[in-house]
């Protein structure tokens, strides 16, 4: 059946109130920012005790930043832990960026996804006055017009899925390539996590922590989308391979640190491929992100290898077909992307035929694809010769 959506002021989350919007006629969910994310009040998964762990285990959450919650539960998946761990590590410690706009982004984008989680732990970073100003965003006292930039980017990046002409602007006068590159993946990154903490429940481990300040308005700074880019704003490296492994060869420690994420998704993880191209596919289609769409189409992800037929992703869960477990999956995508977490309803009806890996693995597949189209929308990467285009779908 359908899911319903009633407007009454705001996005029920947690219920998994549906909506559809006409862009551009086409068939897409509504932009995420509606209201701010309100996580489960408990872990939907059960952390694992730690007399438990295995050798494997050990070692994975030996490598992860300690005095993170989420290791206790994503333990469960000890590649998920060290698919991410690299970049976690890179981008809290190692980029070129200084750690103050590294907490600062980070910071936001806790913010904008509404994970206390993240904000806790990250919050020693910057001073309280100045945390706070982050919650209130770019219209707060104080900033300078370098970090409003840093702002924008965040909320751009979260609501829009890319980075205006003007932002890309102000932040490639301040930094240059590589920082602008350890800015973006900086909130695209953490944006991944957020909604991976999210879905799961994620809970903060130290009672005394700093949680987000709820009680400043949840207001983004992005006007409306642009165009596509019709011309890369990261020239791609000459030489051979496709035009998103040429952006991110411009950055090798970045690309480096970043690699195991996207090997855990397509080489490691136990879902099907049928299902982890369908999160792939909808998600780059809700993101706009039509390179992402097209390679996991094409020689990639080789959709219609495994029965997909594009055109009815695109539709969504409500096309012809999709079995109930598979409209399921589809609303997944919809939900992370939209509300930043997989709602209640979604989550019971994955749980029902998921165990803990296969659903810690669906959702960060969603989640690390949305950051990913992110990535690809704001750097400007370019359509392959052959690529196929968005199907045109009406609005549904």
């Amino acid at each position: 059946m359908p899911r319903t959506f009633t407007l009454a002021g705001a996005v029920g989350i947690a219920a998994g109130a549906w909506m559809t919007a006409v862009v551009a006629g086409q068939a897409t969910i509504a932009p995420p920012g509606s209201r701010q994310p309100r996580p489960p009040a408990a872990a939907r998964i059960a952390p694992l005790p730690e007399s438990e762990w295995t050798a494997e285990q050990r070692a994975a959450v030996g490598k992860a930043a300690p005095g993170d919650p989420a290791l206790g539960i994503l333990v469960r998946l000890p590649a998920l832990v060290q698919a991410v761990a690299p970049y976690t590590r890179y981008l809290t410690s190692e980029s070129t960026l200084a750690p103050r706009v590294r907490h600062l982004l980070i910071l936001r984008t806790a913010w904008l996804c509404g994970n206390d989680v993240l904000w806790s732990l990250y919050a020693p970073g910057l001073p309280a006055d100045e945390r706070r100003r982050v919650a209130q965003g770019v219209s707060a006292s104080g900033w300078s017009d370098a970090d409003k930039a840093l702002l924008r980017t965040a909320d751009e990046l979260f609501q829009l899925s890319s980075v205006s002409d003007a932002t890309w602007r102000a932040i490639s006068a301040a930094y240059d390539l590589h920082g602008v590159m350890d800015i973006v993946e900086t909130v695209n990154h953490f944006t991944a996590l957020a909604l991976l903490y999210n879905s799961i429940g994620i809970q903060v481990g130290d009672r005394a922590a700093e949680r987000l300040p709820r009680d400043v308005p949840y207001v983004i700074t992005a006007g409306k989308r642009e165009p596509p880019l019709r011309q890369a704003r990261v020239t791609p490296a000459e030489g051979t391979g496709i035009a998103v492994s040429r952006t991110l060869a411009r950055h090798e420690r970045l690309n480096a640190a970043r690699s195991p994420r996207a090997n855990f998704i397509n080489r490691v993880s136990a879902l099907q491929p049928r299902h982890r191209e369908m999160l792939i596919l909808r998600t780059g289609w809700n993101a706009q992100s039509e390179y992402e769409w097209a390679q996991h189409v094409g020689s990639v992800g080789r959709a219609r290898d495994h029965g997909l037929d594009p055109r009815r992703i695109a539709e969504g869960a409500d096309a012809p077909g999709w079995d109930p477990f598979e409209q399921s999956i589809l609303h997944a995508a919809d939900e992370l992307y939209r509300d930043a977490m997989v709602s209640d309803r979604t989550w019971k009806e994955l749980a029902a035929r998921f165990d803990a890996p296969l659903l810690m693995s669906a959702v960060f597949t969603a989640s690390s694809y949305r950051a990913t189209a992110m990535a690809l929308n704001a750097f400007g990467v370019q359509l392959e010769p052959d690529d196929e285009r968005f199907p045109k779908v009406s609005g549904r």
